[in-house]
């Protein structure tokens, strides 16, 4: 079958659907309604939600403040969010707080940016919560089967407190959509092709429509899957050129792509495509990062899930964990000291949403130093998500999320595992 005489998608007629059901889907509307009348959604148009006062106003007084950008640490600290940014940093003596702002107490505890996971499935508005609340203030998609996480992206922006600051993937571009083809009447001719979506233009029109549904970035794969034990996941299932099909759509409209890789042929190929970041990579080898250390392409390791697998039930996926675990931990260390950007991801998925700092602590058992792992899921990861002027700092102009956490993570990150508090736009929770 031939798609390329198919009309390109009309995101203008169809989005407001898709929003509607993914949203239904995620369970966002029952969220956004018990979020009460001030923030739920008015209307089934995103773009008619006021977002003015999604945004709270708090003072954070006491504690002590670290900046992962320099690694300071600013003892007896406040920090004021006005509407849900920033509005100063510092010392208490140095900040003028305003009559009438809430006061949330930190004293004998350190305060920190708001966490950020690159690298998570989201498809229900629970799963959401859950990862706010867990510290995750930020967010990548992985990608979702029905477009659910462009309903929770939604969702995050005028009820702060239910989800965190979304980069949506949308649906995965891969050789078998399976039930996915029913998430978009433009996908369902794809149904028929009996090699799946290797062509040229049946990569290019899954591109185009998850980007006509509002995606912000695009989600692909070059090897099978580790979490199936029927699959083998140094079987490459995409070319060079395939990939670079998919990457050249995606640049098109401005977009970056994220790779699900584990063998080197496979992130090799990935990288040389021009994907934006290699996700899990367990089998890269020094040649490929160096690659990525001359492209800036970023490794999202997502060692919490390959951790996972050696918990498993399932014999073939525990060997494969405890296979792959150690072989990543010296990757992600090689890569370190090459240089190539690290971002940190959990790649939780089906209702189980991991804490970004289990991550935070598996950087540092692979042998990061404690602030380059705190980098991971903070400056690093906001470089990647293209938030570095908003997100991992607190600092004048960014946005007000923090966790509050009991103990020094510089000399123990796994504290960041179990945040006492969490500040989302200014709203604690």
């Amino acid at each position: 079958m031939c798609v390329e005489a198919t009309p390109p998608p009309s995101s203008r007629l169809t989005r407001r659907g898709v929003l509607a059901g993914a949203a239904a889907l995620a369970g966002t509307m029952a969220a956004a309604t018990a979020a009460g009348p001030a923030t739920a959604a008015t209307s089934s148009s995103a773009s008619t939600v006021d977002t003015r006062r999604s945004g709270g106003s708090l003072l954070i007084r006491g504690g002590s403040l670290l900046d992962p950008a320099t690694g300071a640490v600013v003892e007896d600290a406040v920090v004021l969010i006005v509407d849900g940014t920033v509005r100063a940093a510092g010392p208490r003596a140095s900040v003028t707080v305003p009559r009438g702002v809430e006061v949330l107490d930190a004293h004998g505890r350190w305060i920190l940016p708001g966490l950020i996971d690159t690298h998570i499935h989201l498809s229900t508005a629970a799963e959401a919560r859950d990862a706010v609340r867990k510290g995750a203030t930020s967010a990548r998609s992985g990608s979702t089967s029905f477009y659910q996480d462009i309903a929770v992206r939604e969702l995050a922006r005028h009820s702060p407190a239910l989800a965190p600051r979304l980069t949506a993937a949308g649906v995965f571009v891969t050789p078998d959509l399976g039930d996915t083809v029913l998430a978009d009447p433009d996908l369902t001719p794809l149904a028929r092709l009996k090699e799946g979506v290797r062509s040229a233009e049946a990569l290019r029109r899954v591109v185009e429509v998850n980007l006509a549904r509002g995606a912000d970035v695009i989600k692909t794969r070059v090897n099978e899957r580790a979490g199936l034990p029927e699959q083998d996941p140094l079987a490459q299932v995409y070319s060079h050129e395939q990939l670079s099909e998919i990457v050249a759509a995606a640049r098109r409209r401005g977009k970056g792509v994220l790779c699900h890789s584990y063998s080197e042929q496979g992130c090799h190929d990935a990288v040389t495509a021009g994907i934006r970041s290699l996700e899990h990579g367990a089998f890269v080898g020094e040649r490929t990062l160096g690659e990525m250390r001359r492209r800036g392409t970023f490794f999202t390791p997502t060692l919490t899930a390959i951790a996972g697998l050696a918990e498993s039930a399932d014999p073939v996926l525990a060997e494969r964990g405890r296979t792959y675990l150690p072989v990543l931990k010296r990757a992600v260390l090689a890569g370190y000291e090459l240089g190539v950007p690290l971002a940190a991801g959990t790649d939780s998925s089906g209702g189980t949403v991991r804490p970004i700092g289990r991550e935070v602590e598996l950087m540092r058992a692979a042998g990061l130093p404690p602030l380059a792992a705190i980098r991971t899921a903070t400056t690093g990861a906001a470089r990647l998500l293209g938030l570095e002027r908003t997100a991992g700092r607190l600092a004048r102009g960014f946005t007000g999320d923090a966790i509050l956490v009991d103990g020094d993570p510089l000399t123990d990150v796994t504290v960041l595992k179990q945040p006492v508090r969490v500040v989302r736009a200014g709203i604690p929770l």
